[in-house]
């Protein structure tokens, strides 16, 4: 933790996606509960990491957060401004605060706009300056990132993945936001230039204050990088806690698991270590079990976690958890 006040604040967070029967009536018959109540806080000027399996519903989390998908129930406040209801100008003048980058930069970047327009459009959006003002806040996001300024009126094709995934930052930071959510921002890349990528976020973060969800798959990275790391399996957080307590005395059944598949570099530990494998794939999100959702899976199930909702809980200073059996 970075600092004690929370500049994102989640409750009962829900996000179901319609399933509609197929025909001329489109009558829905089902939801999809990619996101289904949950609950945490993200400090000023700490990065928190997100993780879990692809279809947990760590995208949609960040996406609502940010409202590019509407809440289906529950709050989230940013600097204590209540966003729930927000439309029009009024959710336009707070969302220049916070900012996304997306996984895949080969297909957020528009090809037909040059690397002027596409970094310039939040200035433009948010009405930051115009002509050569303008002008001169591309060329200096362009270096910030590492990129030439004489590249300005080229186009995403003529650049590397790792190139446009720094346009794509620079894009993020055209109107001087306050949190970013990084959605998986290195997954697309060479391992070559993760490392780089990571680097720029760091010395980014600490030269303008700013505030990460670090949305990832590889565990490695998001120790590296993360002060607090949030465990998610099928729409629900099981456990949330610091990275060092997290990977250390990981708590929920789930988190051993996730954690004993990453690679550890000293063959004489890797030999010692015990491998969790998990039985069988992760339930659907349209038909998650009754109780925990993780029963089905879980080596540690008994009789009431088939049936009762673990209770989300701190069991000691900073490290949350949901599970009947810690």
């Amino acid at each position: 933790m970075k600092d004690g006040n929370a500049l994102v604040k989640i409750s009962g967070l829900k996000k179901y996606f319609p399933v509609t029967q197929r025909g001329i009536f489109q009558r829905q018959i089902g939801s999809i509960k990619a996101v289904d109540g949950i609950s945490f806080e993200i400090f000023r000027g700490e990065t928190l990491g997100l993780v879990g399996e692809s279809g947990c519903g760590k995208t949609t989390t960040g996406r609502t957060i940010i409202r590019l998908y509407r809440p289906t129930a529950g709050k989230v406040s940013f600097d204590d401004i209540d966003m729930a209801e927000m439309k029009g100008k009024q959710l336009r003048l707070i969302r220049k605060r916070m900012q996304m980058i997306f996984q895949d930069p080969f297909s957020s970047l528009n090809p037909r706009l040059t690397i002027s327009r596409i970094i310039s459009e939040p200035i433009v959006v948010h009405k930051l300056g115009k002509g050569k003002q303008m002008h001169q806040r591309v060329e200096e996001l362009l270096a910030l990132v590492g990129l030439n300024p004489l590249y300005l009126n080229r186009y995403p094709h003529e650049f590397s993945g790792g190139q446009r995934q720094r346009i794509a930052v620079a894009r993020s930071l055209a109107s001087n936001p306050d949190f970013i959510v990084c959605d998986e921002p290195i997954s697309a890349l060479d391992v070559s230039i993760q490392a780089q990528v990571v680097n720029l976020l760091e010395d980014l973060q600490k030269k303008f204050g700013l505030t990460y969800l670090f949305i990832a798959h590889d565990l490695s990275v998001v120790r590296h990088i993360c002060d607090r790391v949030a465990v998610m399996y099928l729409g629900k957080i099981v456990e949330l806690a610091d990275r060092n307590d997290l990977y250390n005395t990981p708590q929920h059944p789930y988190t051993q698991a996730l954690l004993s598949a990453v690679p550890i570099p000293d063959p004489e530990k890797a030999k010692t270590r015990r491998r969790v494998i998990l039985k069988g794939d992760p339930p659907s999100p349209s038909n998650p079990p009754p109780g925990c959702r993780f029963h089905p899976r879980c080596p540690l199930t008994k009789t009431h976690c088939k049936t009762e909702m673990p209770v989300w809980r701190e069991i000691k200073s900073g490290h949350w958890v949901a599970c009947h059996e810690v």
